[in-house]
């Protein structure tokens, strides 16, 4: 019998990737929602809770050993999961990208999830974790350097439901205005139409244009723990195009899986020296399974460098992570 890992918005679109991840690799998956219908269709004992309902989350978590938090908006429950885990003195992971409820969970619970030593990973998705890995391995004996940056080129972006709803929460927040990591902080700045450049991903991909000033959970992550005071991210514009149109994905194989392919291509910089990983791989949102799984598998193994609430390259050993990956997501430096 595996460790019991509880997954909250099993059945959202993320989560039945992690659930299926879960499984595969040994442990008792626990979806845990809402809606008791659609938790009974995934055909694994469950437990219905809400975040609205803290006894409830309470009762979700006894016995279990992990909790991962697959249901958007994290605004909304990030923050009622994290502090059941706490109670529950259990590690806590979950695949946010939104950049305000990622700085909501360092900011309110760095110190409780300390004091309770218990592991907190916010953004161990492919939006903050795998641009942190790929960003802290790029670094390797680095202490410091004077950019980052991380450029997303995907073959297409067709949102879930869940991606639709935060990104609304996120405009919310901000009041429309764009954020982005300069002069080490992040700084909000008027609407308006983001900066187009070309990007030289490296082959297959070629050149690309790309929004700059396209800021994900990176520019939280990141600085978090690289002392780097300078962090942009990019997306390329086809990317963008289709998460304006907000057509869901759709399924091309067994696994559930799209057919969108993806590269990240991370540079750091220090003076004129530059260093650069990529990683490349299918379907963003269900790799970020193996990416929150291996974040659990780890944590319960005593496989980590921090405690406490951590982004993914700070609690991690980064190079052996992203090996651990494979073949979900191939990564390999370039020499520039």
């Amino acid at each position: 019998m595996g460790h019991s890992v509880a997954v909250f918005g099993a059945y959202g679109h993320t989560g039945r990737f992690v659930v299926t991840e879960l499984s595969e690799r040994g442990f008792d998956a626990l979806p845990v929602g809402r809606d008791a219908g659609r938790l009974a269709s995934l055909g694994l004992p469950f437990r219905v809770a809400s975040v609205d309902d803290p006894a409830s989350l309470d009762v979700a978590l006894t016995g279990v050993d992990a909790v991962i938090n697959c249901a958007g908006p994290f605004a909304s429950t990030a923050a009622g999961v994290i502090e059941a885990a706490l109670r529950a003195r259990i590690p806590y992971v979950d695949v946010a990208a939104e950049i305000e409820a990622n700085l909501d969970t360092f900011t309110h619970f760095t110190e409780p999830a300390r004091a309770a030593g218990v592991a907190v990973v916010p953004a161990m998705a492919f939006f903050g974790g795998l641009g942190d890995l790929l960003a802290t391995t790029a670094m390797g004996d680095w202490t410091s350097a004077d950019e980052a940056h991380v450029a997303y080129g995907l073959s297409s972006w067709h949102p879930t439901a869940g991606t639709v709803a935060a990104g609304v929460v996120s405009r919310e927040r901000r009041a429309g205005r764009r954020v982005r990591y300069t002069g080490g902080r992040l700084e909000y700045h008027p609407g308006g139409e983001l900066p187009r450049m070309d990007w030289d991903f490296p082959a297959p991909l070629g050149r690309r244009t790309v929004l700059g000033e396209f800021s994900m959970a990176d520019v939280v992550t990141i600085p978090r723990h690289l002392v780097i005071p300078e962090v942009r991210t990019y997306m390329t514009v086809d990317a963008t195009t289709d998460l304006a149109a907000g057509a869901a994905p759709v399924a091309v194989d067994g696994l559930g899986r799209s057919a969108q392919t993806f590269t990240v291509d991370v540079i750091v910089r220090r003076g004129d020296a530059r260093r650069r990983v990529v990683a490349s791989g299918r379907d963003i949102y269900a790799v970020s399974a193996p990416l929150a799984v291996e974040a659990v598998r780890r944590i319960l193994d005593g496989q980590t460098k921090a405690s406490g609430v951590a982004s993914a390259g700070e609690m991690f050993d980064a190079p052996d992570f992203l090996r651990a990956l494979s073949p979900a997501i191939r990564v390999e430096p370039v020499s520039d």
